[in-house]
């Protein structure tokens, strides 16, 4: 049915890595992510302009053989929710399209401004940059929006779904879903933003394991498999739906750790002479000593150490430092990390007396909940590889269990 939909999204998809590449190989964007400029920038504008005039060149001329062969008959039905997040994630792909490409239409309208008197007004060269507040506040709704169709498509049907069929279906998982609020408030958490986004990842996760418990058994009541055998077997028979269920619950673990560091993230700049300590939040660093020195490999080394304390209690040394490497004239920051599940501790040694070790400037972020967005990255990778690995054809193996030894062989090397 979105065969068009899919052309157009692997031409728009390819093209844009290219440019990505483009941007950080061709000087336009000031960014620590960006190289140098080389004469390769006007090379990739040029590719990214063929591929993409032709590729789109050729959808259109089959744009008719493209055309579904079935009508959607119901805006609850599971191809209709999928259309509505391919709607969402090009919402979120000219996002941040747009605040990529801002300061660089902003620089070359002044150039234009410079040209025509009568625009100098209006368009003044001065580049204009995006802040982070622009990608949270415009990616937020978007980003919601996709984990509550993670919860509503697992419950739709093909063609004919309602509201009625999908209510039924989600009543249960939706009510429980609520019990996380009062817990959170009751918590201390005022957040509604971050709220909201908990709840959504609780309804997410409730609907997709009862997916799972559901579909277990009925098999368990009609083979007599125990529950955990009962899953395996279908997930195995059935991959891409279950791969995918676990790429929804890997979107979950993200989603927790995006919520976590955006809405939760502290952070303090002090100095401090040796001895003296800094607060944020639970924590309490304190500066033990500083030591400067050259390596062998051409580096200039200058190594902070620090005690971390938690809640009053020691919990460890970080090791925060600044290497110069003679050669390349570059400074290189090496943060001290304290991870865990629950956060990173994140010190940066931001400055220090060259003359005197005995004062040195810290930069001290504290990210709540990080490393479940590592996590739910590993558990998407697993979902993906689980639906994507091949299954082999039920009626090949038939033929094999049907066939001598010898036939076995033959059809091995037909296959």
């Amino acid at each position: 049915m979105l065969k068009q939909w899919n052309m157009v999204l692997i031409i728009l998809t390819y093209d844009l890595v290219i440019f990505g590449t483009f941007l950080t190989r061709s000087g336009v964007l000031d960014s620590v992510h960006a190289f140098a400029q080389s004469a390769i920038g006007p090379l990739f504008f040029v590719f990214i302009v063929g591929t993409l005039a032709a590729s789109l060149g050729l959808v259109l001329n089959h744009w008719s053989e493209l055309k579904a062969e079935v009508e959607m008959k119901s805006w609850f039905s599971r191809e209709a929710l999928f259309l509505l997040n391919n709607l969402l994630f090009i919402g979120l792909a000219v996002v941040c399209f747009w605040g990529v490409l801002f300061p660089v239409l902003t620089e070359a309208l002044g150039i234009v401004g410079q040209k025509i008197p009568a625009l100098a007004g209006i368009f003044t060269g001065q580049k204009v940059a995006v802040r982070t507040d622009y990608y949270n506040r415009a990616t937020a709704p978007l980003f919601a929006g996709l984990l509550f169709l993670m919860a509503i498509a697992p419950l739709s049907t093909w063609k004919l779904s309602t509201h009625k069929t999908i209510g039924n279906s989600i009543w249960k998982p939706l009510a429980a879903s609520f019990i996380i609020v009062p817990v959170l408030l009751l918590g201390g958490m005022r957040s509604w933003i971050a709220i909201v986004g908990f709840w959504l990842c609780v309804f997410v996760t409730l609907v997709t394991l009862n997916e799972f418990r559901r579909a277990a058994w009925a098999r368990h009541k009609s083979t007599g498999e125990n529950l955990i055998q009962s899953l395996w077997n279908l997930a195995g028979k059935n991959r891409r739906r279950y791969g995918g269920y676990i790429i929804h619950l890997a979107m979950v673990l993200m989603a927790v750790g995006i919520i976590g560091t955006k809405v939760f993230q502290t952070e303090t700049q002090a100095t401090i002479s040796q001895g003296s300590q800094v607060s944020l939040g639970q924590y309490t660093v304190k500066f033990d000593s500083l030591a400067a020195f050259d390596t062998a490999d051409g580096r200039n080394v200058a190594r902070a150490v620090v005690s971390v304390y938690k809640n009053g209690k020691y919990v460890g040394e970080l090791y925060p430092r600044r290497d110069y490497y003679y050669e390349s004239q570059q400074p290189v920051t090496i943060p001290g990390v304290r991870s865990t599940m629950e956060d990173d501790l994140y010190i940066i040694l931001a400055d220090w007396q060259p003359l005197s070790t005995a004062g040195a400037t810290f930069k001290i972020y504290d990210n709540p909940l990080i490393n479940w967005l590592w996590l739910g990255g590993l558990v998407f990778i697993v979902g993906m590889l689980w639906a994507a690995w091949p299954e082999r054809e039920p009626e090949l193996a038939a033929i094999r269990k049907s066939l001598p030894v010898a036939g076995e062989s033959r059809l091995d090397h037909d296959s």
